[in-house]
C-alpha cells in the first residue's frame, strides 16, 4: 500500500522528463525524438501506449513541438531545464571540489572491478521478495538475483549451486536477455546493462504441478512472440502447464512478471564491456493489467502513487518500480522518490492512476519495457547482454555482429539511429574518437559530396548549416553502408569508446556519485553540449519564457509557453523545426526487429 503524493512537492516535479528532451534539434537536422515519441505501438494496439506523434490531439506531436506542460501554473514549469549537471558541468565540478568525498582518479580502474552488487544483495536478508508484506525495508525489493550465480548459462537461464537461491533443481527462474541497444545505455555513452526476466511459479510447472525447465522455456518463448508481435494463428491462446488459465495477450506481460536490471559502468577489460561495479540496480514487477485502448487522459497535475519507506513507486501502467543507486562511497542504497520519478519517464505507457491519470512516458515501450521487445530473435537473444558480441584482438575492441533489420523500415537499426540523431546518443553528441573516424572516412576522395569537418562552435551563425551538412553526409555514410566493417559488422569505432574516453566518462559520473546530485542529472559532459545552445535566426527563433530574447550561443535554460487563458495555458509552444514532411521525421517508428534475424548486407 502506498499514498498519493503531489509531484509539486519535489524540487523537480518533472523528473520524469529526461535531459535529452530539452536539446535543440539544430534546425530540425537532428531527430532523437522519434526513438521515444511515435504513434506506431499505440496505432497497432501493441502494449498500452499513448500516441505521441500527432495521432492524439491531447498529447500532440512531441517530435515537432517542445510541448512541455506545467505541473500547475503556480509551480515550477517543465519548460525550464532542471538538469544542472548536464547543462552546467562546471557547477557539478564546483560542488565536487567542495564535497567530502573526493576520490583519487588513479584508482578508478580498480574501482570498476569492485563488487558492490554482492554487498547489497546480502542486505535482502534471505528470500524475501515483493510479495512478502512483513518487512517494511526497501531491501526486500532488491532483485532476488545473486551475482555469484552469474553469468547465466549458454541458454540464458541463471542456475545456482545454492539451494536457498533455487526455485527448483538448480533453477533460479531468471533468464538473461540479449537485445539491440540504441543511444541510451551503450558502451560509447558510459553505461551498459544486464537484463533478466522471471515469470511466476505457475509458468514453471506442468498441469500436474511438476516443475519443468522445458515447459518454462516454452512459456518464455511464447511470451517473446506476444511481446514482439509475432503470434500466429497456431499459437495457443493461453500459456502452458499450470499457467493454462493465463491468457496470452499481444503486447502485454502476465501479472507478476519481474525484471532485474543491473546498470554497469563501462569497462573495456570486462566481458561485454560490463564492469563488475554497478551504477544502479533496477527492479520492476507487474501488479495490475492495463489493456490497449483503455482511456487515459493526459493530466500532468495528477499525483503519483508511492511508498517512500518501502522504496517503490507505481508507474501508473501496472508496474511497481524500485531502484538502488550508489551512495557517496560507492555502496548501493535505495533510491528516493524523486530519483525513482526519473525511471517513470522511460518506463511507462498509459497512466491509470485513480482518481486522476498522470500521463507521461514514451510511445515506444511495449508494456513499459524497452529491452525484451528489442530482444535478438531465438537463441541469440537468450544469453547475457554482450553489446554486439564485444571482443578484443591485440587490445583493439571489435564487434561480432552486423546491423539487425528493423521489421517495419527494413533498415538497419543502428544505421537508422545514426542518420537521424547524427551522433552517438540522444543528445546528438559524439566523442572525439567517433568524429575522427568520420573525418577519416567521409571525404570527397571516398565519393562523398563534401568532407566531414569537425564542428566549429566559434562560428555561431553557421552552426545550422554545419549540421545540415553533417546530416546529409551521415545519410550518405549510412546509404553506402560504410558504418559496417569489412566483415559486415558494426564498426567498433562507432559503438565503443577508447579506453581513455571510457575512463574519463566513469570519472565524470563518479563526481555525481560523490556529490549525490542524481536529481540534477546523471549525464555529464566536459562542457555544455552544443545541443543546449541557441543557434536560431529571427525567422525561426523563440524567446525565454518571460519573453526576453536569446542571443546566438546562449545556453537554453527555458522555452516559451502559451499565455492565453485557454486549456493550453502554460503549455510549451516552441517548435523543434522538425517537420512531418522532412526525411528526419518518422512518426511510425516501432522498435521491433525482423524475424528471423536479418542484418544489413555489406556491398
Amino acid at each position: 500500500m502506498g499514498e498519493f503524493i503531489s509531484r509539486t512537492t519535489f524540487d523537480n516535479p518533472y523528473a520524469n522528463i529526461p535531459a535529452q528532451c530539452y536539446i535543440e534539434t539544430i534546425g530540425g537536422t537532428q531527430n532523437a525524438c522519434l526513438f521515444c515519441h511515435t504513434n506506431a505501438p499505440a496505432r497497432m494496439r501493441l502494449g498500452n501506449n499513448n500516441p505521441q506523434a500527432g495521432l492524439s490531439s491531447v498529447t500532440g506531436n512531441l517530435q515537432t513541438t517542445y510541448a512541455f506542460t506545467p505541473a500547475t501554473l503556480h509551480s515550477k514549469m517543465a519548460t525550464i531545464n532542471p538538469w544542472e549537471n548536464t547543462l552546467y558541468p562546471e557547477k557539478l565540478e564546483y560542488a565536487y571540489q567542495k564535497s567530502a568525498h573526493h576520490f583519487d582518479e588513479n584508482t578508478m580502474l580498480s574501482y570498476l572491478t569492485e563488487d558492490n552488487w554482492a554487498k547489497a544483495y546480502a542486505k535482502r536478508k534471505g528470500k524475501m521478495g515483493w510479495e512478502n508484506g512483513i518487512d517494511e525495508s526497501p531491501w526486500r525489493l532488491f532483485p532476488d538475483l545473486n551475482p555469484v550465480d552469474l553469468p547465466a548459462s549458454s541458454d540464458g537461464f541463471v542456475r545456482t549451486n545454492d539451494k536457498k537461491s533455487a526455485i527448483f533443481g538448480d533453477m533460479t527462474g531468471w533468464r538473461a536477455i540479449n537485445f539491440m541497444p540504441y543511444g541510451i545505455f551503450t558502451p560509447m555513452n558510459g553505461s551498459v546493462s544486464g537484463i533478466y526476466i522471471r515469470l511466476p511459479h505457475a509458468f514453471m510447472k506442468d498441469e500436474q504441478g511438476h516443475w519443468s525447465e522445458q515447459l518454462y522455456a516454452q512459456n518464455l518463448d511464447l511470451l517473446e512472440r506476444a511481446m514482439t508481435d509475432r503470434l500466429t494463428p497456431n499459437d495457443p491462446t493461453h500459456y502452458y502447464g499450470e499457467a493454462k488459465k493465463v491468457e496470452v495477450i499481444r503486447g502485454l506481460y502476465p501479472l507478476y512478471t519481474e525484471f532485474a536490471h543491473p546498470l554497469h559502468y563501462v569497462d573495456l577489460r570486462a566481458k561485454g564491456t560490463r564492469a563488475k561495479r554497478v551504477k544502479e540496480m533496477r527492479y520492476m514487477v507487474k501488479t495490475r493489467m492495463f489493456y490497449p485502448g483503455e482511456a487515459a487522459d493526459k493530466e500532468e497535475d495528477a499525483p503519483i502513487y508511492l511508498n517512500e519507506k518501502q522504496g517503490w513507486i507505481n508507474n501508473g501502467a501496472g508496474w511497481i518500480l524500485a531502484g538502488f543507486i550508489e551512495d557517496a562511497t560507492g555502496d548501493l542504497r535505495p533510491q528516493k522518490s524523486e530519483e525513482l520519478m526519473q525511471c517513470i519517464g522511460c518506463h511507462s505507457d498509459h497512466y491509470g492512476f485513480e482518481p486522476a491519470s498522470f500521463t507521461s512516458g514514451t510511445g515506444n515501450t511495449i508494456d513499459s519495457t524497452w529491452a525484451f521487445p528489442r530482444k535478438f530473435p531465438a537463441t541469440l537473444g537468450w544469453k547475457e547482454m554482450d553489446y554486439l558480441g564485444f571482443r578484443t584482438d591485440h587490445g583493439k575492441a571489435l564487434t561480432s555482429m552486423g546491423d539487425p533489420l528493423n521489421r517495419a523500415t527494413g533498415k538497419g537499426e543502428f544505421g537508422y539511429f545514426l542518420k537521424h540523431v547524427v551522433g552517438a546518443n540522444l543528445y546528438g553528441m559524439m566523442p572525439q574518437s567517433m568524429e575522427t573516424f568520420l573525418m577519416q572516412h567521409i571525404t570527397k576522395a571516398n565519393g562523398y559530396s563534401e568532407d566531414w569537418e569537425k564542428r566549429d562552435t566559434t562560428h555561431l551563425e553557421t552552426m545550422v548549416e554545419q549540421e545540415r551538412l553533417h546530416a546529409k553526409l551521415m545519410q550518405e555514410f549510412v546509404a553506402k553502408k560504410a558504418y559496417l566493417s569489412q566483415e559486415g559488422f558494426i564498426a567498433p569505432e562507432l559503438f565503443y569508446p577508447t579506453p581513455k574516453e571510457a575512463l574519463h566518462g566513469a570519472i565524470n559520473y563518479r563526481k555525481v556519485v560523490a556529490t549525490q546530485r542524481y536529481t540534477l542529472g546523471k549525464d555529464v559532459f566536459d562542457a555544455t553540449p552544443f545541443t543546449f545552445r541557441y543557434y536560431r535566426n529571427a525567422e525561426n527563433g523563440y524567446t525565454h519564457m518571460d519573453g526576453s530574447a536569446y542571443h546566438l550561443g546562449d545556453i537554453i535554460t527555458d522555452r516559451p509557453i502559451e499565455k492565453e487563458a485557454t486549456i493550453m495555458e502554460g503549455v510549451g509552444n516552441a517548435l523543434t523545426l522538425i517537420h512531418e514532411q522532412d526525411a528526419s521525421y518518422d512518426g511510425e517508428y516501432v522498435p521491433l526487429l525482423k524475424f528471423p534475424l536479418h542484418v544489413v548486407k555489406k556491398p
